[in-house]
């Protein structure tokens, strides 16, 4: 049964001290063994039209975006991953490292926090890490 919930997102990378954080009202639901948050992206995000859903299973989390951007990014501890970033502007290519990923998710929403090291069209890989909370109603 889907929930309504609040669905919060931090990406922060090594290089910087700048904070990109996303607050956004979405759903929460758990289908075949998996958990899915659902939420629509926003003008302020430059991702308008676009619905992003986060799967998260055991050790592994995907980020799926469709509609006006589409892409899959998959984050499974120690392993690496490659996806295409299709946005209107042309597609570019990601390599992602998952360095660590802690899951704790649960009927009623949870914690996901990743470190991962991500390229962008053969460039120098930058360290990031993404917190996502989701707090159901």
């Amino acid at each position: 049964m889907k929930k309504k919930a609040i669905i919060s997102l931090s990406s922060k990378q090594s290089d910087n001290n700048e904070v990109i954080e996303v607050v956004t009202p979405g759903d929460f639901y758990k289908k075949n063994d998996c958990y899915y948050a659902v939420y629509k992206e926003t003008q302020l995000s430059g991702m308008e039209g676009t619905t992003t859903t986060l799967k998260i299973k055991n050790n592994k989390l995907s980020l799926i975006r469709m509609g006006s951007t589409n892409a899959k990014m998959d984050f499974n501890k120690y392993e690496r991953s490659r996806s295409m970033y299709k946005t209107p502007y042309g597609a570019i290519e990601l390599k992602i490292k998952t360095n660590e990923i802690n899951i704790d998710v649960g009927e009623n929403g949870g914690d996901v926090l990743i470190n991962y090291s991500m390229s962008l069209a053969g460039q120098t890989a930058q360290d990031t890490q993404l917190k996502v909370n989701i707090k159901t109603k």
